[in-house]
């Protein structure tokens, strides 16, 4: 079969060791349930299409006993019995239909074309089919990986089949290196600088691979096997740094007019016992709320937490459903008080899991010393963790739904991970709903006493408005996303 001896003639350790593992899960699968209990849900993506083939050479071993000896590596025409499943979109590119259906010609597979949304047809078709287990080419970092397994039942709520994942733990580089050591075809659009394929409302070439437009020759990219880092396959996905409905502030009276404006809410979080116990002096909180403001997103809540998982995840769990960005920092390293990723896990109710990418940014930094399972600090929150990265940043930041972690420890490492957090923002569309704060200052020789009545007018008469007291008994006045006035009361 020309997909093992192409593997078996490979000198690649790595991609031999994933093959005979997916294989073994795929032989695994094929025993305990019937071909007619089988089927391969294939979205024409590169995912799927390595597994459409890695599901061929399992087949074919299977059925030929799995001894290597009797197989004739040039015996191609074996019938592939496994049922496809394809979910057709209208949103899906045309390339990516053309290249599924000239496959499924190719191969001669059966394939089944869903119009359907996927709950829907996968009710339909196990409905009216025997099928028990669905294989999935599923890599672990996808959304949809959470809580899986190489064999997992379908979630609540779903219709019950065994979801088989035989590439759960394969890489970026390792999908590339399969397509390319068995010289198979895959759709035109990676060709074309896309690294990541969703729909064609989200989906756009990877800039990475730009080679540019000089004289106004239309855009060209390199080829997605180019990328050189398999931590920004996702580049070309165009997401929203935030999908949460903008909060809003006021002073606490209550607007007849409804006509209050929305403003972006944040909370900071500090975790540290050190900080708690008046040993260390907490600088970071103080800068990162000024610039936090600075771009028009008002603090609603400082807290500082311990350092344990369940005080991490409790603080976590109560600012990011009351908040539109919860920005915590602290406790990120390899000692055993550095729980906060673990924190922020347990607030969305999902488990940490090792993260390949982020490993080999370990890597690069401490070496050797992070390697395999023994590296905790390579474990992230799984399914909900995006990594931003910056060519300014030793390691990405990490982003967790609406939960950003920092890793910074002083006021000059905070600066550099904000400036780059800055450029992500602007790029995803946050701060076109945020306009920066306007300081201004003034004075008055009234007491606040005397200086009460006319505010709470002032409160009544704008209701935008939001009053404060400062610890040195300055009164500020925030405008939603307009204007801070700060009263300077002199004696």
């Amino acid at each position: 079969m020309e997909i093992d001896k192409a593997i078996r003639e490979s000198d690649d350790r790595r991609l031999k060791t994933k093959y005979n593992n997916a294989i073994y899960v795929i032989q695994r699968a094929l025993a305990l349930y019937s071909i007619e209990e089988v089927a391969f849900s294939f979205n024409g993506g590169k995912d799927s299409t390595v597994l459409l083939h890695l599901l061929r050479a399992g087949y074919y071993l299977y059925k030929s006993g799995q001894d290597h000896s009797t197989c004739d590596p040039d015996d191609c025409e074996i019938t592939f019995p496994i049922r496809v499943i394809y979910f057709e979109s209208p949103s899906a590119f045309p390339e990516i239909n053309s290249f599924t259906y000239d496959t499924a010609t190719s191969f001669k597979l059966q394939m089944d074309i869903i119009r359907l949304d996927l709950k829907a047809g996968l009710e339909a078709l196990l409905k009216a089919m025997p099928i028990r287990a669905i294989f999935l080419g599923v890599r672990i970092g996808d959304p949809t990986a959470v809580g899986q397994e190489q064999f997992s039942p379908s979630s609540a709520g779903w219709p019950p089949f065994m979801r088989v994942n035989p590439i759960l733990d394969w890489s970026y580089r390792d999908i590339w290196a399969f397509l390319l050591t068995c010289k198979v075809r895959y759709c035109s659009l990676y060709d074309q600088g896309y690294t990541s394929i969703g729909s064609i409302h989200d989906t756009v070439p990877n800039a990475l691979l730009s080679i540019g437009n000089a004289n106004n020759v239309e855009e060209k990219f390199k080829p997605a096997y180019l990328l050189p880092d398999g931590r920004l396959e996702r580049a070309g996905r165009i997401k929203n740094f935030s999908s949460r409905p903008l909060s809003a502030i006021s002073n606490g009276l209550k607007s007849e007019d409804g006509h209050r404006k929305c403003t972006l809410t944040a909370s900071v979080i500090a975790v540290g016992d050190e900080i708690l116990f008046g040993t260390v002096e907490d600088r970071l909180a103080l800068t990162l709320c000024r610039k936090l403001h600075s771009i028009g997103l008002a603090v609603s809540q400082f807290a500082v937490t311990k350092s344990d998982v369940d005080s991490v995840a409790e603080e976590v769990e109560r600012q990011k459903s009351r908040n539109d960005m919860v920005f915590i920092y602290g406790g990120v390293g390899p000692l055993h008080s550095d729980v906060t990723v673990a924190g922020v896990a347990k607030a969305f109710g999902v488990r940490m899991a090792p993260d390949e990418e982020f490993e080999e940014y370990l890597r690069h930094l401490i070496g050797e010393k992070c390697t395999g399972d023994r590296n905790e600090m390579a474990q992230l929150p799984e399914g909900i963790t995006e990594l931003l990265h910056h060519e300014q940043l030793l390691v990405p930041l990490i982003k967790c739904q609406n939960v950003i972690i920092l890793t910074a420890t002083n006021v000059a490492e905070m600066d550099q991970e904000w400036d780059c957090l800055i450029e992500f923002m602007r790029s995803d569309s946050l701060l076109v709903a945020a306009e920066p704060f306007i300081s201004k200052r003034l004075a008055t020789t009234l007491s606040d006493v005397e200086a009460a009545h006319p505010l709470s007018e002032i409160c009544i008469e704008f209701p935008d408005l939001y009053i404060g007291k400062n610890l040195t008994d300055n009164i500020l006045l925030c405008q939603d996303s307009a204007v801070i006035l700060v009263f300077i009361f002199t004696n």
